[in-house]
C-alpha cells in the first residue's frame, strides 16, 4: 500500500509566487551514473549533461479540487538532471530525472515522502529583498544566491557557458512537462506530467 502511495495518487495544484531555476552544465561521464540504465542523458553537442536546482515558492499548495483554505504555503528546492527516455512503443520523451528535493517545512517533507518519490529533506530557507535586490540563503544546504532585479537590459550569457546564444541555452532552462522516478525493485518508470495551465506565474 505504501508503495502505491508513493506514486503520486492525486493531482496537486499551487499558485508559484516566485520560480527560480539554475543550470549547471557538466561532462556527461560526471553523471551517467547517477541516472538508471532505462534512461539517457540529454547532452549538448554530446559532452555537456545538465544538472537544474529549481527553487519554487508556492501559495496555496493542495490536492486539486480542494479550496484555497486547505492549502500551504512551502518553498521547494529540487534537485533534477536533464534526460530522455524511450517509452515500450518508441515514443521518446524529454524530461528530468529526479535526484533530492528539500523544502523549508518538516510537514512538506513528511507529507511529500508518502505520495511522491522525491525525496524531500527540511532545512533552513532565507530569503530578503533590500535595494534591488534579492537574496537566497540556507545556513544548512551552505549556498547563497543574489539576483539583481533592478536588470532590466539584455543578460548576458556567463563566460563559461558552453552555449553560443539563449537559443540554445533556453533548451535547458525547463520546465520540462515530464520527470521521472525509478523502481529498481520492479524495474518500473514511474512519468510524472506537469501541466503549467495548473500553475500561475508571477
Amino acid at each position: 500500500m505504501l508503495s502505491f502511495l508513493k506514486n503520486h495518487p492525486f493531482a496537486v495544484e499551487a499558485f508559484f509566487k516566485s520560480s527560480l531555476v539554475l543550470t549547471f552544465a557538466v561532462p556527461k561521464e560526471e553523471l551517467k551514473s547517477l541516472i538508471p540504465e532505462c534512461l539517457e542523458l540529454d547532452t549538448f553537442k554530446d559532452e555537456y549533461a545538465f544538472v537544474a536546482v529549481a527553487m519554487v515558492q508556492t501559495k496555496d499548495l493542495r490536492p486539486k479540487g480542494l479550496p484555497k483554505f486547505m492549502g500551504n504555503d512551502f518553498f521547494l528546492i529540487g534537485f533534477r538532471i536533464f534526460v530522455r527516455y524511450t517509452t515500450n512503443k518508441g515514443k521518446r520523451l524529454r524530461g528530468l530525472y529526479i535526484i533530492k528535493s528539500e523544502t523549508n517545512k518538516r510537514k512538506m517533507e513528511f507529507m511529500g515522502n508518502i505520495f511522491t518519490h522525491y525525496n524531500y529533506t527540511t532545512t533552513d530557507i532565507n530569503q530578503s529583498i533590500n535595494e534591488g535586490k534579492k537574496e537566497i540563503t540556507s545556513i544548512k544546504s551552505n549556498f547563497k544566491i543574489e539576483i539583481d532585479t533592478s536588470e532590466n537590459g539584455e543578460v548576458i550569457l556567463p563566460k563559461k557557458s558552453p552555449f553560443e546564444n539563449w537559443k540554445e541555452a533556453r533548451r535547458f532552462a525547463g520546465p520540462l512537462p515530464f520527470t521521472f522516478t525509478y523502481n529498481e525493485k520492479t524495474r518500473e518508470v514511474l512519468i510524472i506530467f506537469l501541466s503549467l495551465l495548473k500553475f500561475n506565474f508571477v
